[in-house]
């Protein structure tokens, strides 16, 4: 074979392929090895969907943010700095917090998203006798404790019965009757904890009765993939006492989603924790409320990094601090944890994060084209297509019996039922199952016929539903590559729409409703 010489001396054949020793070819693989071990990581772009629309969001002061109708605030770049503290004015739906961030997010400083404290009560409060018993209003997204129950000398059950609080795992108001464990818990007067994470039980329940006699408590709800966004709960409010009402229960952490298609730098705070109950204390004094439960914080970059601390632990007691925790043990007055998820492909957060956060690779910031399921009429007159919970329907004092009420669904199965909660100012929550959902996928309506208590109530539906998907779809890419037998979807009234996946063999696995539907799942 005749060989050549380019210009650099290598050896070559007649096709031009460069030819040498064995040990320089050995070198020069050895050189490319060595070289891409010092190749920084390439990683996926995220896209935070951020219009840029707000501009850029560099405060110097503390500063209250008036949240849009939807909730979502689009800036170019995110800067709180150290000292500074931002809150935010809910909107009249009471939607979580959305800040989409085109570059950076910086936060050396505080956002605050926590549950307001339920007023104290007798002379553990300020003097002020007008708000004893006031129950805490939830953050951004999250729901209000219960009123404590009402003053009465003579202890008539129906005026000393306090409110439940509000939001799925709203916490039940304190009530009169004995200490059976299986109907009231150890001490009855008190109110349970609002509950999110995992479920929030009355004081001393555990500690003194048997956990399998335990019925009264406040049971969790939403998924650890924090899709939906969904606030914490409201703790229930104390029992009303013979000269002083009960105290009110803490509002519930609010909800918060940070996206950022660059990096998301934490070194400061956010605060979504649940308000405390309030104190209690005199002569004749009713019942203590129950803190309300942590709330939400999301976080999603290209990158996350950082020192600081995210909190959504559960309210306390007596704004305080004290008596924290909700498994029901020796002196526990609050309300379970919220959750914290953190989404990068770069995660190199060391701070404080109570409770510990999960971690996973980005996934989408909102669901499209999700199911939906809405309040549209109460007794024959409409409920507005957004409603605020606050006096959104009045009916007649003279209104008695049962009435109608009546629910709209969207890309709902129809043949599924509709679970209706009625929490009231004052005393019991109801709970009614509608019958099947008529119509169509596209549009269906159900309607179920209840009595509602006197006063003021707030009502709450959900409907879930199971499609089988075995032999149809493969979703085993959400299962840990074991084959998916049916999904399971919940659509609540308020929140958006979850979903869990269900294996042959019956393990469950949390799973954005948005990534099912990229994946080609229909229902």
């Amino acid at each position: 074979m005749n060989e050549r010489a380019d210009e650099t001396g290598t050896a070559r054949d007649e096709t031009g392929t460069a030819r040498g020793s064995a040990a320089a070819q050995m070198r020069a693989l050895m050189a490319a090895m060595a070289a891409a071990l010092f190749v920084a990581p390439a990683y996926a772009t995220f896209d935070s969907g951020s219009t840029g629309a707000d501009g850029a969001l560099n405060v110097t002061v503390n500063t209250e943010i008036v949240l849009p109708p939807s909730g979502v605030l689009n800036y170019t770049s995110i800067n709180i700095p150290a000292g500074i503290t931002v809150t935010f004015r809910k909107n009249v739906t009471n939607t979580p917090v959305y800040l989409l961030a085109s570059g950076n997010v910086t936060i050396a400083g505080t956002i605050s998203i926590r549950g307001a404290h339920g007023r104290a009560t007798g002379t553990h409060g300020d003097g002020a006798l007008g708000d004893d018993g006031i129950p805490g209003v939830g953050g951004p997204g999250g729901h209000d404790g219960g009123r404590g129950g009402r003053q009465d000398a003579a202890s008539t059950p129906e005026i000393i019965r306090a409110g439940p609080g509000l939001g799925p795992g709203g916490g039940l108001g304190g009530k009169e009757g004995g200490n059976g464990c299986s109907s009231s818990g150890h001490y009855p007067g008190e109110g349970i904890g609002g509950a999110y994470a995992g479920a929030a039980y009355q004081i001393h329940a555990k500690y003194h009765c048997t956990a399998a006699t335990l019925t009264k408590f406040s049971r969790p709800y939403g998924s650890a993939l924090l899709q939906p966004l969904l606030g914490g709960s409201g703790g229930g409010g104390g029992k009303g006492g013979v000269t002083y009402p009960g105290s009110g229960g803490g509002g519930g952490g609010g909800a918060i989603l940070i996206a950022s298609s660059a990096t998301l730098q934490m070194t400061g705070t956010i605060d979504a924790r649940g308000g405390d109950a309030g104190g209690n204390a005199g002569t004749g004094v009713g019942g203590s409320g129950a803190g309300g439960s942590g709330g939400a914080i999301r976080l999603v970059a290209t990158s996350i990094a950082g020192n600081g601390n995210l909190l959504a632990e559960g309210g306390c007691w007596g704004g305080e601090r004290q008596y924290c925790g909700s498994d029901g043990n020796y002196n526990q007055y609050g309300g379970s944890a919220g959750r914290i998820r953190l989404e990068a492909d770069a995660i190199t957060f060391s701070g404080t994060s109570s409770p510990v956060y999960a971690a996973d690779r980005p996934g989408p910031v909102f669901i499209a084209q999700a199911p939906s399921l809405r309040i549209s009429a109460i007794a024959g007159q409409a409920v507005p297509e957004h409603p605020t919970g606050h006096a959104d329907v009045s009916l007649p004092a003279s209104t008695t019996g049962p009435v109608d009420v009546v629910f709209a669904t969207t890309n709902v199965p129809v043949g599924n039922t509709i679970q209706l909660r009625i929490a009231p100012a004052y005393g019991a929550v109801i709970e009614a199952l509608s019958p099947a959902i008529g119509g169509t996928a596209a549009a269906g309506t159900a309607q179920v016929s209840v009595t509602l208590p006197a006063g003021p109530s707030t009502l709450q539906a959900s409907t879930s539903y199971t499609v089988v998907v075995a032999g149809a779809l493969d979703l085993s890419q959400f299962a840990h590559n074991e084959a998916v037998e049916k999904v399971q979807v919940t659509v609540a009234s308020t929140g958006a729409t979850r979903a869990r996946v269900i294996t042959a063999s019956g393990k469950s696995y949390d799973v954005p409703y948005a990534a099912l539907r990229a994946a080609g799942f229909q229902g």
